[in-house]
């Protein structure tokens, strides 16, 4: 069967076979400080010697990166489905196509926070009232992440400057140089839903014992025992603010500037760490690496690469699931694309390739949030981790302390969220890289 005509189901087979292949290779070759393909013999007597077994590992690594592409694919687009259908719960008022009625689409466009707020009437007599508390229910937090994606930047007015004397006048560029800082680098691969509740209690089976049984006849029949135990998440809070001036807000250019991208983006970054390292005291998120039930796997002598095919059948043999994604420090991953044989070959292709960031076939995502030399494997699904918004964003303005008297208010951005690790087992942390 072609790769292109495969389901989900069968193409994760297929990797799985593949990937099984692929380390029998790894294994064989494995010599004390790299790999030695000279040694292999399990892909017959048709193929030997280091340069044509290097030869045929690239085929079977392009075969499995073909084979992961397309079941991301196939994945992405279940996972726009399933949030196409929360989307709809959530916009239920919405007009619909052949409604009753004619569509109106104002309706089906996404603003950003910034004209939401130009726009609101509220936000227009805020200097006679003193301060203003708005919510907009209907702006979910995902929604507006693709819309501070786009990248609405602060216009800066031009400046022309003089010092004693008659000085000619200088033109600053528009714009301006953003900092450096870490992009959001997990969250996209989180399944995401919505919540109305102040947790997310859900239900986990904790005991599972198949007692079935050969009987003869006559004889009593085997008893099986199941137990359920009710689990919850906390809905915790997350918040960014920009204190401003009287002048600054009063140009809503600026303002909806900052607000789409510099606190929405602080919110979302501060979230995507959560994802990863929080710990689950106080009012943190319990993030990936302090989730109790996580499976371990140590490198030891191991090449690197070794370490992450054995968290993989960790996660399939343990956890009974189907591992989807590594999450591996930047500098690691670059000791891993430049390994090479002993011959000074490529493991992972030519320098002149740019390659595909995956490992026996599954996607990396590149993070730095925790430190170089523990990275981790997991299936990131539906069945296994959840993140649920318990509301849309909130934006406030108004008086903060002194700011009455100086002149100045203080803008505010928040989120709520609870994170769900259904699976534990699904997920593995590989340490000593």
């Amino acid at each position: 069967m072609k790769i292109a005509e495969m389901t989900l189901k069968q193409a994760r087979e297929a990797m799985a076979e593949k990937q099984d292949n692929l380390g029998k290779v790894f294994e064989e070759a494995k010599s004390e400080g790299g790999y030695d393909f000279n040694k292999v013999k399990c892909l017959g007597a048709d193929v030997k010697g280091s340069s044509a077994v290097a030869e045929k590992v690239k085929q079977m690594n392009d075969e499995l990166n073909e084979l992961g592409e397309h079941a991301d694919k196939l994945a992405d687009a279940e996972k726009a489905a399933l949030e196409h259908k929360n989307r709809e719960k959530a916009q239920r008022g919405f007009i619909l196509p052949n409604g009753g009625g004619p569509r109106n689409e104002e309706q089906f466009r996404i603003k950003s926070l910034g004209e939401l707020l130009g726009e609101c009437k509220e936000f227009s007599d805020w200097n006679r009232s003193g301060g203003i508390d708005i919510t907009f229910e209907k702006a979910w937090l995902s929604d507006l992440m693709v819309k501070a994606a786009a990248g609405d930047t602060l216009g800066v007015k031009t400046l022309m400057s003089t010092s004693a004397g008659y000085a000619p006048q200088a033109m600053r560029l528009p714009g301006y140089v953003e900092a450096a800082t870490r992009p959001i680098q997990v969250l996209d691969i989180i399944p995401m839903f919505q919540t109305d509740q102040s947790g997310v209690p859900y239900m986990e089976e904790t005991t599972r014992t198949h007692g079935a049984a050969e009987t003869a006849e006559g004889g009593d029949y085997a008893e099986s025992a199941f137990v359920f135990t009710e689990r919850q998440s906390p809905v915790r809070k997350i918040t960014d603010s920009l204190p401003v001036t009287d002048e600054q807000l009063a140009d809503v250019a600026m303002m909806s500037g900052f607000v789409s991208t510099r606190l929405i983006f602080g919110v979302r970054q501060r979230l995507d760490r959560q994802v990863q390292l929080g710990d689950g005291s106080g009012s943190n998120l319990r993030g990936l690496k302090n989730v109790s039930g996580i499976q371990q796997q140590a490198r030891g002598a191991d090449p690197m690469v070794d370490t992450f095919f054995k968290a993989m059948v960790k996660v399939r043999t343990v956890g009974r699931a189907m591992p989807t994604h590594h999450l591996i420090h930047p500098n690691d991953w670059q000791d891993i694309r430049l390994q090479r044989t002993a011959d000074g070959i490529y493991i992972f292709g030519s320098p002149s390739d740019a390659g595909p960031d995956r490992l026996w076939g599954l996607s990396v995502v590149q993070t730095d949030a925790d430190a170089e030399g523990t990275g981790y494997t997991g299936a990131f699904d539906v069945s296994t981790v959840g993140l649920f918004e318990r509301q849309g964003v909130e934006v406030a303005v108004g008086y903060v302390n002194a700011d009455f008297g100086k002149g100045r208010r203080t803008v505010r951005a928040d989120t709520r969220a609870a994170l769900n690790w259904f699976k534990p087992a699904a997920f593995c942390q590989n340490t000593g890289l």
